[in-house]
């Protein structure tokens, strides 16, 4: 079996196990966008229908290496989160006027606060997970 990432047919073999789940502690860290998928919001208590960003955003620790997948909203709402985030990846200045290039989002780097989230799944277990809550300028935007 090749290192390649593909799609798998409904019929295909497999046979790789996945690697162990770093929960990351609460702090600050760097981080790659390896890549983002393009989805919309049905709307919320909060915020009303419209399109999605869902990025895939690796950071490596000594551990090892985890990817957190987080959502950008673009949303007149969410302006200045993804303000923030395109000035951390270094394709905006603070205070610029910015036409969206998502072609340049993946490989761009930046550094972000992730903390954990607990909730309940359907049986009633406690999942913890990491869940990125500020993003932050890099040293390239500052």
């Amino acid at each position: 079996m090749t290192d390649i990432e593909r799609a798998f047919d409904w019929n295909d073999e497999i046979e790789n196990d996945s690697s162990d789940f770093i929960l990351l502690p609460d702090g600050d860290y760097d981080f790659e966008v390896l890549n983002f998928d393009r989805a919309r919001h049905n709307g919320s208590e909060k915020l009303p229908p419209c399109n999605k960003a869902i990025v895939y955003i690796k950071i490596e620790v000594p551990e090892g290496e985890t990817t957190l997948k987080h959502n950008l909203f673009l949303h007149s709402k969410t302006e200045g989160i993804l303000c923030a985030f395109f000035t951390c990846i270094g394709l905006r200045k603070h205070g610029e006027k910015l036409k969206m290039n998502w072609n340049k989002v993946p490989g761009s780097r930046g550094r972000c606060r992730v903390g954990q989230r607990q909730w309940s799944n359907d049986d009633g277990k406690t999942i913890t997970m990491n869940e990125i809550k500020k993003i932050y300028k890099n040293a390239e935007s500052l």
